[in-house]
């Protein structure tokens, strides 16, 4: 299968740099699967997993929104927060779920209660990845 290159990018590092055979991601619109050779775009990407298809095996990240382009068989994705399952402190993104929760219980301007439903979305994505990766089970 044809490969392209794919570099994730945060702020403080770099999450993932090398040649894979497929990526799928959420967009703002639904997930969007690239193979190689995809056409040029740039879109937004929302709160949920990053597969990576590399030697003809998947791997997950989680990831909290970001930018996505394609261009001349490259795919650039910048986000503020990617993480594997393993990265994934589990302690710490149930107490961000729960104080999301308190927040959203209380009556908030339109744009607090927005800040903190993605604050939910965000803790409950990691939570997810990191129960369906995990070893022991």
């Amino acid at each position: 299968m044809a490969e392209f290159e794919l570099e994730v990018l945060q702020p403080e590092r770099v999450f993932f740099k090398d040649k894979v055979e497929m990526i799928v991601v959420r967009t703002i619109d639904g997930e969007i699967g690239i193979m190689a050779n995809h056409q040029p775009i740039i879109v937004p990407i929302g709160i949920g997993k990053l597969r990576i298809k590399k030697d003809g095996k998947w791997k997950e990240a989680a990831i909290a929104g970001g930018l996505l382009e394609v261009k001349n068989n490259k795919v650039t994705i910048l986000s503020d927060a990617v993480e594997w399952p393993e990265e994934i402190d589990r302690q710490r993104a149930l107490l961000a779920k729960e104080r999301a929760e308190k927040r959203l219980e209380q009556k908030l301007p339109p744009d607090e209660f927005e800040r903190y439903k993605a604050a939910l979305y965000r803790a409950l994505n990691r939570l997810k990845l990191a129960e369906e990766n995990r070893k022991d089970v």
